[in-house]
């Protein structure tokens, strides 16, 4: 069975090699209100979208992130952190900071966040665009930078750190993961 959203589904990657192009306003816009038009538990929209373009802020979450992951990980986990030239955004121009409400506070927020983060990052596919969805910059939030990365990016009182979607006109892709069939179970 064919459609465009579940060819879009199909065809989108995880792209981790980006120009050094900044996305229009018109496609950050798109990008997200699909964000917004996600659906959450008990429409809750528990969700923050903080877009950064500020090449120097998405540079100081990096360094945050960079620092934290070298004390946190463990050892055999750090090389590529080590490397200077590493980006946790893939030099991305532009990057979506979801952040939301504690699990105690928000009990779906988590989940509410992966499903619009999904969303924009499908909305990013069809416009031609490349993203990649990032857990890695939750360091940055459990080290010294913490509050004034919050302030920052400019998240709600009681919200922190959910995830974060780097997006860019892509240079490179990948093959599409192996499908693990397995997986699934089907009773009738």
């Amino acid at each position: 069975m064919s459609n465009p959203v579940l060819d879009a589904i199909s065809a989108r990657r995880s792209i981790r090699a980006y120009a050094n192009e900044q996305i229009t306003g018109e496609q950050l816009q798109t990008i997200l209100d699909a964000g917004l038009a996600a659906p959450s538990a008990r429409n809750a929209q528990p969700w923050h979208f903080t877009a950064v373009q500020d090449a120097a802020l998405i540079e100081r979450v990096n360094e945050a992130t960079r620092a934290q992951a070298l004390i946190s990980l463990p050892p055999d986990a750090r090389a590529m952190f080590e490397n200077p030239d590493f980006s946790v955004f893939h030099h991305a121009p532009t990057v979506v900071f979801i952040s939301c409400p504690s699990l105690e506070a928000a009990p779906y927020a988590q989940m509410d966040v992966g499903i619009a983060t999904q969303n924009m990052h499908l909305a990013a596919h069809s416009l031609g665009l490349g993203s990649v969805i990032l857990g890695f910059p939750r360091f940055a939030f459990q080290g010294p930078e913490a509050d004034a990365l919050r302030s920052a990016l400019a998240f709600p009182k009681g919200h922190d750190y959910c995830l974060a979607l780097a997006i860019g006109v892509p240079t490179a892709t990948k093959d599409a993961h192996v499908v693990q069939p397995d997986k699934v179970t089907i009773i009738r």
